[in-house]
């Protein structure tokens, strides 16, 4: 057994303090927006949106609001649109409290690698470098290791960097983990999840 999606979604929830603004990456960061109370923190995408609420429910989307994956979002009372170099600003500025960001790889250093994978097809960083150096702290969220079984928490990333020395949590379907520059310190295990598990799965000390 171990943190399901919607776990790893709900435990991110708890690091996002009162009132403040947090950017959710593409992927499965985006879940997170589903178990925030309505008014706790305000939620930013960098396409220029300050104040995103929940999904819309099906028949009620409107395609003019829309995330930076290109999904269609609410916005809360209060929220606000912009273009986005002021949406770029904000980050750049480090008026961003927190990102939450996928992850391919992530060191013991807190290096973050989510852009491109060696040999594969690239995509476009987007904003990940933006966010990734300019946000106040940064919390990955990720799968703990690849669909073949390889480490993607690692001694040192092999895969190209999207920023150094930035991460500040890491959060997998096995627990979380923080980022010590020598290793990796054992926060919590998910339900089910072993010690051993977690170190065979970690491809650095884990402590």
């Amino acid at each position: 057994m171990a943190f399901s999606t919607s776990d790893m979604a709900r435990r991110a929830a708890r690091e996002i303090p009162e009132g403040a603004i947090v950017n959710l990456g593409i992927g499965l960061p985006t879940q997170v927006a589903d178990y925030l109370p309505i008014g706790h923190a305000w939620l930013h995408s960098e396409n220029g949106l300050l104040g995103m609420g929940p999904f819309p429910y099906e028949g009620e989307e409107d395609p003019n609001l829309i995330n930076a994956g290109k999904q269609t979002v609410t916005v809360l009372p209060g929220g606000s649109t912009f273009d986005s170099a002021s949406s770029f600003a904000m980050i750049r500025g480090g008026h961003v409290d927190l990102a939450i960001l996928g992850a391919m790889q992530v060191s013991a250093a807190g290096d973050l690698a989510n852009w491109a994978v060696p040999g594969g097809k690239v995509m476009g960083i987007g904003g990940a470098m933006d966010l990734a150096s300019g946000c106040r702290r940064v919390i990955a969220m990720m799968q703990h290791v690849t669909k073949t079984g390889g480490h993607k928490l690692v001694h040192r990333c092999d895969y190209p960097l999207t920023a150094a020395r930035v991460v500040a949590l890491v959060i997998t379907d096995l627990g979380v983990f923080e980022p010590t520059g020598e290793g990796f310190r054992l926060v919590e295990l998910a339900p089910g999840v072993t010690r051993d598990e977690a170190v065979a799965a970690t491809g650095a000390p884990l402590t």
